[in-house]
């Protein structure tokens, strides 16, 4: 009979048992010698883990997503420091860099024709303008240079 406790053996792919040598302080000494000497005892050890292809491929893409979201804001918050170091000097799109552009309504003539029927016309000032045949550019505030991007933006709170 033995005296030291019986490990159940574990079955999985990842732990495996590696024999142990019983010291002596943990092995009784038989009273009679027609016992038998116990099994050695063993314990589970964890083995490496064994890793395919799927499992790499998986692990890689999760640090490529990590570094691309944190590299991206990174990249774009660098750009606009850049951009706003640099003087913007570029002239407006829609009013060509004059501040103003050309009434719709009247075309930049300042007047507006009604034909009112059997030949009669009606000329009147264009209220759109109020007769001055331009209005103040909506894209660069009368300021003739293109604004960046984020400048364009009003970031208004809604409550």
């Amino acid at each position: 009979m033995s005296l030291a406790p019986s490990f159940p053996r574990l079955r999985t792919p990842f732990l495996h048992s590696s024999p142990l040598k019983r010291s002596p302080s943990l092995s009784a000494k038989p009273a009679r010698a027609h016992q038998r000497s116990s099994p050695p005892l063993s314990y589970p050890r964890i083995r490496a883990v064994d890793l395919d292809q799927n499992t790499v491929v998986a692990i890689s893409v999760g640090l490529v997503s990590v570094a691309v979201g944190i590299g991206v804001p990174a990249f774009y918050e660098s750009q606009i420091d850049n951009a706003a170091k640099r003087d913007n000097t570029q002239p407006c799109f829609p009013c060509d860099g004059s501040g103003a552009q050309r009434c719709r309504f009247c075309t930049g003539t300042g007047t507006v024709t009604v034909e009112l029927g059997g030949d009669e016309k009606e000329v009147s000032r264009c209220i759109n303008c109020d007769g001055a045949g331009s209005l103040t550019c909506t894209t660069c505030q009368g300021s003739g240079i293109q604004p960046r991007y984020l400048d364009r933006r009003e970031f208004k709170d809604d409550d």
